[in-house]
């Protein structure tokens, strides 16, 4: 049987309404294939899609053949063996022999698994499906990044791709009308005048000359007057005016003591990964702050965050007085929706831990969208996450999850960012 590919480019979009009907069929199969595709991209590496990968026997088509059991009433031609009424055995299950499977072909022959490539919009739309941003609002900016134009009437100056014939013909035509009237109703009353003379006995010649001239006069005058000045030249005016937009500053903040192991700080990475790509799709003007802590604590780039050796004891505290300084200064809550994700094993010292929820309760939820804390550890509680515990019942707006390994990850994600109905 031969297979026909179709190699052909994507020209005027002939082919969109085939791959989007493929995406529709194997929904469940890409997005658990996407649901597994985050590695270790860079938090702020969106620009390309996934290569999506599905098992062939998810996409055979589905066939009607004759089963293997039954009772069958009809003998094939060129049968030489049997004769009706005859009771033949069940043919043995024939090999596979799939790409994937444990048993080779014994035909030489199998099926390779079907890969294909998602666009970052496809991606993120299977990623971040039925997702949605808690608390948004849109906040006037003082930095304005956005511009739309809008018609502003008429100009004077302009180029010519933007001359308004009309409005160039009606000025040109008061601009006649006003300079030509006292000299048009000074024609009329010659040329009156003259009319009367001539033909009538006794007139004068003198004055009926005079009349002529003065009326040839005022007609080269009037001729003089040009039909499109340039003062006459009106171009459609426009203006840009700035557009509010939303935009939001994620601060990143990270337990790097020396109880934070590499493996718990790839599962902070795979968080921070789905964080950054959901806040994009929701903000064009999105600032990340990065903030990691042991006993004291510092603003780093993405590459120190996370792949910094520094380590030492833990003062959680530190951390978050630090971003309430930074967002006080930099980026107020009346023009910036703060949003926060903490990742820490849960282990502070323990008389710091009442002086978290109080900076939390006091100073930093009042001017926060959403607070997330997630704890990244197999052992048991500690005082931390019971102070937060606390404060997340009187706020709805700070939640805390628990993280035990990579298989945990993208499901607590959905849980904290999952559509609220009604």
């Amino acid at each position: 049987m031969s297979n026909l590919i179709d190699r052909r480019l994507n020209t005027k979009g002939k082919s969109t309404v085939n791959r989007q009907r493929f995406m529709r069929r194997y929904k469940n199969q890409i997005k658990k294939s996407v649901n597994n595709a985050v590695t270790s991209r860079s938090v702020t590496d969106v620009s390309s899609g996934e290569s999506i990968v599905i098992p062939s026997k998810d996409i055979k088509e589905p066939i009607f053949h004759q089963g293997s059991g039954g009772t069958r009433e009809r003998v094939f031609p060129g049968n030489d063996q049997f004769t009706q009424g005859d009771k033949l055995e069940r043919p043995p299950s024939k090999e596979k022999g799939q790409g994937g499977d444990s048993d080779a072909s014994n035909q030489g022959e199998g099926n390779d698994e079907f890969a294909f490539q998602v666009s970052k919009e496809e991606y993120l739309d299977i990623l971040f499906e039925d997702l949605a941003l808690p608390n948004l609002e849109k906040n006037q900016l003082t930095k304005i990044t956005q511009y739309k134009t809008h018609r502003a009437g008429f100009t004077n100056n302009g180029s010519i791709s933007n001359l308004n014939l009309v409005r160039s013909f009606k000025s040109s035509i008061a601009r006649r009308m006003v300079m030509t009237f006292n000299k048009k109703k000074r024609l009329r009353q010659l040329q009156t005048e003259h009319d009367a003379l001539v033909g009538v006995a006794g007139s004068s010649i003198d004055k009926i000359q005079a009349l002529v001239v003065e009326i040839d006069k005022l007609e080269r005058q009037i001729k003089k007057i040009p039909f499109l000045d340039s003062f006459d030249l009106k171009f459609n005016n426009f203006v840009r005016h700035p557009v509010p937009t939303s935009q939001a500053v994620m601060f990143c903040l990270m337990d790097v003591s020396g109880s934070m192991d590499q493996a718990t700080k790839d599962m902070a990475k795979r968080f921070y990964i789905l964080l950054y790509l959901f806040l994009t799709r929701t903000y064009e003007n999105l600032e990340v702050i990065f903030i990691r802590h042991h006993t004291q604590a510092k603003e780093v780039d993405e590459q120190e965050f996370f792949y910094s050796q520094e380590t030492g004891g833990t003062i959680v505290s530190s951390a978050l007085k630090m971003m309430y300084d930074i967002q006080k200064e930099r980026f107020p809550s009346d023009q910036w929706n703060v949003y926060v994700a903490q990742a820490s094993d849960g282990d502070n010292w323990a008389d710091d831990s009442p002086n978290c929820k109080k900076l939390l309760d006091e100073k930093i939820l009042p001017h926060v969208r959403y607070f997330s804390y997630i704890e990244i550890t197999n052992r048991a509680h500690q005082t931390l996450w019971r102070e937060y515990e606390n404060l997340a019942h009187t706020n709805e707006h700070f939640v805390l999850q628990h993280i035990k390994g990579i298989e945990d990850i993208y499901p607590v994600f959905r849980e904290l960012f999952k559509k609220q109905t009604g």
